[in-house]
Formats: C-alpha cells, sequence, structure tokens
C-alpha cells in the first residue's frame, strides 16, 4: 500500500515564520516546507533584518518583539501572497522605511481590503503605481491598536495577517468581519498563535486580540493538506490506495475536508490520529458541493469529474479567480481542451462526463502550481497529456513530479 510522505503546509510554514519573528526568544521550526514561496518567505525576513538558521530538516529564527531590525529595507516577495500580506504587516509594527514589490503574477493578486485596514489603524501605507496592489512602501512608527472593521471575502489572509498583527500592537486589536472565505485558514492561525502563547476570542464576528507580544517555541509543521490533494485523488480515480501520515484527526487544516468530497463521491476514506487513508472502490459518483471553505481543492476535484457517473457542480468558489490565476476558468478552459463539456458562472463551475473518454492535450498552467498537479491526476486516467510549464510545481513541492511518478508506478493504472 502506498505511503506518500508530503512536505510540510505552505500556510502553516509561512505563519509559523511570521510567529517566530515576532517572538520573544529563539524558534526552531522542524519540518518547514522548503519551497519557493516559503524560501521566498524567510529571505524576506533575513532582508528585514531577521536571523534565520537553516539546516536540511529545521530553521531556527531570532524573534525581534520590537519588529525589523534593519532602519531600511526593499523586500521582493516573489510570487508568494503569504509573503506579499504578511511581511508587510509584519514590518508595519517596527520602525524604519520598507518597500515590498512582487512578481507580476503577485503584482496582480488583491491587497486593497488589507492597505485599507492597516491604514484605518494607523500606518503610513502608500501604494506606488496601481491602488490595491504592490508594489508599496511602508512608513513604520508601530501600531497602536484598536478596532478595525476588515472585509476578509477575497481572501482569508488579510485577517490572518491582522490576527498575527494584533498581539505586536500596543492595545491589543478588535477586528470585525463583514466577510470571511477559507475560514478553516483562520482557524489554522488562531490554534497556532496559541501555540506561541497568544489567545485570541471570538464575539460573533469580532475577533479579539490581546497585546503582549508572543513567546518563541519549537514547533513541527504538519504535512500539506491542499498538496495531499492530488494523492488522495489519485486513489479515487485509479481504485488505488494511498496513505498520508502525519495528517489525522488532529490536523490543523482545513483543505483535509478534501477526504470528506472524494468519500461523497463513493472512496473509502479512514482518518485516525496518525494519518489519512483513502481507497478507491470503483465508483466516482457526481455531485454538487460548496467548496468555500476548501477553494484551493477546487482544481484537484474538477481535475478528475471527468470519471464521475454523473454532473459535478462546484459552488461558492469565486474566490479561485484571484489566486495564481483565474482558476475557476483555467479548470474549465483545460477541461475544454480534453472534451470535457464544462459550463460556468460567477463563481461555479459544472462539469458534466460525457460518453466519450478524455483525450490527451497540452495542459495550460498559466503558471499556477495548483493547476498542474491537479491535471497531474488527470493523467492517471488519460493518455498524453502534457503541460505547457510543468516546473511552476517548485512554487509549494519542487519535488512533485517525482514523487507522484513514483505514486503512479504502484497504482492500478
Amino acid at each position: 500500500m502506498p505511503v506518500v510522505d508530503i512536505p510540510g503546509s505552505k500556510s502553516v510554514t509561512a505563519r509559523a515564520l511570521f510567529l517566530a519573528a515576532a517572538a520573544d526568544g529563539v524558534t526552531t521550526l522542524r519540518r518547514p516546507l522548503r519551497s519557493d514561496d516559503t524560501e521566498g518567505f524567510a529571505e524576506g525576513l533575513t532582508r528585514l533584518g531577521y536571523r534565520v538558521g537553516r539546516t536540511p530538516d529545521a530553521w531556527q529564527i531570532d524573534g525581534r518583539p520590537q519588529g525589523p531590525a534593519v532602519a531600511e529595507a526593499d523586500v521582493y516577495c516573489r510570487d508568494g501572497a503569504t509573503t506579499a500580506r504578511f511581511l508587510p504587516t509584519l514590518a508595519a509594527a517596527g520602525r524604519g522605511s520598507f518597500r515590498f514589490d512582487a512578481s507580476p503574477q503577485m503584482r496582480r493578486r488583491p491587497l486593497g481590503p488589507l492597505s485599507k485596514a492597516l491604514r484605518d489603524l494607523g500606518v503610513d501605507l502608500r501604494h506606488e503605481e496601481a491602488e490595491g496592489h504592490h508594489p508599496l512602501r511602508i512608513e513604520a512608527s508601530g501600531v497602536e491598536g484598536g478596532e478595525v472593521v476588515l472585509d476578509a471575502g477575497q481572501s482569508s489572509q488579510y485577517l490572518t495577517a491582522l490576527l498575527l498583527l494584533g498581539p505586536l500592537t500596543r492595545k491589543g486589536l478588535r477586528i470585525r468581519v463583514t466577510d470571511l472565505v477559507s475560514a478553516p485558514y483562520v482557524e489554522i492561525t488562531v490554534a497556532m498563535m496559541r501555540s506561541f502563547g497568544v489567545e485570541v476570542r471570538r464575539e460573533g464576528t469580532v475577533y479579539v486580540v490581546p497585546p503582549g507580544g508572543y513567546t518563541a517555541t519549537t514547533y513541527d509543521i504538519e504535512p500539506d493538506a491542499s498538496t495531499a490533494s492530488y494523492f488522495f485523488a489519485a486513489a479515487a480515480v485509479t481504485g488505488g490506495e494511498v496513505t498520508v501520515p502525519g495528517l489525522g484527526t488532529g490536523a490543523l487544516q482545513g483543505d483535509l475536508g478534501f477526504v470528506d468530497v472524494l468519500r461523497r463521491m463513493g472512496a473509502e476514506v479512514t482518518t485516525d490520529a496518525h494519518g489519512t487513508r483513502v481507497r478507491g472502490t470503483g465508483e466516482l459518483r457526481g455531485l454538487t458541493v460548496n467548496m468555500r471553505d476548501i477553494s484551493d481543492t477546487m482544481p484537484t476535484l474538477a481535475a478528475i469529474a471527468p470519471f464521475a457517473s454523473g454532473p459535478v457542480r462546484i459552488e461558492d468558489v469565486g474566490n479561485t479567480r484571484v489566486k495564481e490565476c483565474d482558476r475557476l476558468e483555467a479548470c474549465a478552459e483545460n477541461l475544454r481542451r480534453l472534451g470535457v463539456e464544462v459550463v460556468t458562472g460567477d463563481d461555479w463551475i459544472e462539469i458534466r462526463p460525457g460518453s466519450a473518454a478524455p483525450v490527451g492535450a497540452e495542459i495550460k498552467s498559466y503558471g499556477d502550481h495548483r493547476i498542474v498537479m491537479s491535471f497531474a491526476v488527470t493523467g492517471l486516467r488519460v493518455p498524453g497529456i502534457s503541460f505547457d510549464d510543468p516546473g511552476c510545481v517548485r512554487k509549494t513541492f519542487p519535488g512533485f513530479h517525482e514523487a507522484f511518478g513514483a505514486l503512479r508506478g504502484q497504482l492500478p493504472v
């Protein structure tokens, strides 16, 4: 039975790097994800004057509760949304002049609601080109705190950034949230803040974050649940079996909920304290599913939908249009290239399996790691699938193609 060792979670690693940098003392992160996104985050911390020591299995960060060690820095955030949204927030809590820029892909992604909230808190923040987008400059003089209103309907990362900032403010924060997408990611943040000594309270739609800072610790990074979705889907679509250790009943990441979608489609799923196992049964039923809370796994489901016995309709995923690419349209276009009937709306996609099997074609990746990894699963059942940019997986899983190729040899394909 294939056991797949999934690299550390990108979401958890990024939050852990912020928390470690902000904490009082030296923090050790065990099994952090080493990918383009997380290396970019660590490099950004270094540019801001934090010491980041790296060994193959652990990173050590010297925390600075008072903020960056340099008075001036120019930080390039690469393609990383967590880097581009969290690091300016961290810098705002310090003192100095800090400029942030990012790749053309990340420059297109929105920052507006977070920028507005920071400005409402008194942060001197200026977008140098397009309003609400990178590049931006912050003239930091610490953050007093208080109450702020936030629209997190495009990205939960806006709320996470403010929650992480809260203990670094002088008075703490009361964050009133008017809309929220991908809520489980916020639960990851709250749970991790607790591990670093901070208890967030919730009063309806208001998050209350106390001042007082963070305490350094040793923190284990769990495997990435979004990445695991491709391997679980591979089992479901081939009638094989895959076990991922380290992602079990105590896992923080909401994207593990993807296995519940596979269960509804007919797969056998077993989750215990040690990990999760998915076994394909040869049956893949159609379904209608709301994926608002686990939208990063929407492309995974879209990629296996052509093999279902009936239509697969994925709803409430409008926020996937402002990810690394417009994922909703990217999935639709690539499925059509394979000869699959697809209908889309503003925030939904419906895939209608036909009588004829999908045919091989080149997948247009749009530089998006999740599009490539999702359609690699389709390639288990459809010969002749190739990618225009297979290397973009380095964003979160540089060794994906090798790991997936090794799994392929153990599945009944």
